[in-house]
Parts: C-alpha cells; structure tokens; sequence
C-alpha cells in the first residue's frame, strides 16, 4: 500500500510563503494498492487537482482511469476541488463516489454534483463524459476486492463524517478527521439552573462509550491520519464544539490506541510552517521514551509505502 498526501489543509487554501513547505491545498489523500497499482482516493479538495493532473499523464495512457473517491463528508473543503479533477471530462473514465448518507433531501450525487452547475461553474453534471456512480454510506464494512477492505466509523462534526480504515495484506491504514472528542452536553454542575443528575451521568457514560469506539476503530493502526487543527489551549478557549481535535488529544488517544505512527492533518490556514514544526517538535519531546509511536506532519506531496 502506497500513500501520498495531495492536500493537508484545512478549512480553505492557503497559498504563499507561510505554507509552502507543507503545503496549502485541502483535504486530498492518494492510496495505491499492489501489483495493479489500483487507486482509491480520500477526500477531494484542492489537492484533488494536481492528483488529476499527474492521473491523466500517468494513469490514462494504460487504458480508462477507473478509481473510488471516499469523501468523509461534504463539507466545502473537502469537494471543491472536484470540478477540477480533470478525469471527470474524459471518456470512459469509471468512478465511483462514497460519502456518508446525509439525511437531507438531496443525496450524495446532488450534494456533490451541484458544483457542477452554471451558478458556479461552466459545465453542467449532466454534461460529463466519465460514469459517476455514487453510493451513501453507514457504519459498515466493505470488501472492494483485489484483497482491499474499508471499515468505516461515524466522527465528531456538525455534519455526517465518517472515518475510513483501509486494511491490505496485513497493514492498517487510518484516517479520523474532520472531528473531536464527544463530550457530554448536559450540564454537569449542581448549581445549573438545567442541571439533571440523571442526564448528567448519562450524558457523561455516553462520551467515554463514544470515544471509546473511535479508540477501537484506530486501534493497532500502522497509519493514523488525524485531525489536529488546534492545540489543546485554542480549543479550550474558543473552538469547541467546531468539530476538530487537538494535537494533545490526538497524541493521548492514538499512543492509548496503540497506533504505531501519527500523521497530523487538517492543519489550521493561519498556521504557518514554522509554526507546524515548533509544535510538532513539542510533542515529540513530551513523549520521547514514553513510546515508540512516531509523531509527523502531513505534507503535500509525501510519499509514504506500507
């Protein structure tokens, strides 16, 4: 299994001298998998265009692009960069789409496909030459062949997202974001005006059961790619409840879990590069000696083979 970071960002794009070293696109993730070298995607934002680019010189010429798009939830920077996956426009492109069920009126195919609408852009869906096939997804299993499985896992985000696990001749490959940890929403203090004793503790066993199961889905993972847009004290202060992790809980979590190696993703657009590596340093430092699980940065453009 081959992984190769295409977009880390998170939120929107970010281009300039501040993030060039790790890079300014969102959320895009390539897996390549076996002799076949068969593709599979997570996520399609910005960084989903250059992927296209380099498929179109790299892939097309052995015959129709034929690739699975997993998308963890519809959010704007994780699709936007589908109208400009070049593949879309050419015939006999296959691709089918996976995203969690939205529970909306409109499903997954409209959801995605209205970008491609003349409000907002030059091309209708209508009017591409690829196959698009889009399948809703829920807490599942599947078996994509080839020796391939996904499982996925509902996360912590306003919207529906889901985590995906990708599992190939004996290697783990894990992705939990966009999300945070599940906290109990009902008041816990007495002296609440809303305070119920019996809400209180069950709210309370419903978070540690909830996180406990985020915990299992990563367990033992050879790769986890999580969320770590804000640090424990930004969180704290002012983003809870945004649907992002911090890089504490995120190292707590993943060393608990036993996952051997910590990717962070999702980085915040205000974060510079040098910022990224002052912290990434830091949490190297606190655990070094504790653990054998290695802390990095995602970067656009990394290559990493399992």
């Amino acid at each position: 299994m081959k992984i190769r970071f295409w977009g880390v960002r998170g939120s929107i794009p970010c281009p300039g001298p501040e993030t060039v070293l790790y890079g300014g696109n969102t959320a895009c993730i390539e897996l390549r998998f076996g002799e076949a070298n068969r593709c599979v995607i997570i996520d399609a934002g910005s960084g989903i265009r250059a992927l296209g680019n380099m498929m179109m010189g790299q892939d097309l010429p052995k015959g129709p692009i034929k690739t699975e798009i997993f998308l963890t939830h519809t959010h704007w920077d994780h699709i936007m960069g589908f109208p400009f996956f070049t593949p879309i426009f050419i015939p006999g492109t296959e691709i089918d789409v996976y995203g969690p069920v939205t529970y909306e009126e409109e499903g997954l195919d409209q959801i995605v496909g209205s970008q491609l609408s003349y409000r907002y852009f030059p091309v209708k869906h209508s009017e591409l030459s690829a196959s698009i096939r889009y399948h809703p997804l829920k807490e599942c299993t599947l078996d994509l062949g080839d020796g391939i499985s996904v499982t996925t896992k509902y996360l912590n985000h306003p919207i529906m997202c889901l985590g995906y696990r990708f599992e190939y001749e004996g290697k783990s490959f894990c992705t939990a974001y966009d999300t945070e940890p599940f906290r109990n929403v009902f008041p816990t203090d007495p002296d609440d005006p809303g305070y119920d004793e019996t809400a209180a503790l069950e709210g309370e066993t419903a978070a540690f059961e909830e996180n406990e199961k985020v915990l299992r889905f990563y367990r033992g993972a050879d790769i986890l790619v999580h969320d770590s847009q804000y640090t424990q004290q930004e969180y704290e202060t002012s983003k809870k409840n945004w649907g992002h992790s911090s890089f504490e809980w995120v190292v707590n979590a993943a060393n608990k879990a036993g996952v051997k190696r910590v990717f962070f993703f999702h980085h915040d657009p205000l974060r510079s590069d040098k910022a990224l590596e002052s912290l990434l340093e830091e949490y190297r430092e606190a655990i070094a000696g504790k653990t054998d699980m290695r802390l990095d940065l995602a970067q656009e453009g990394l290559e990493i083979t399992l």
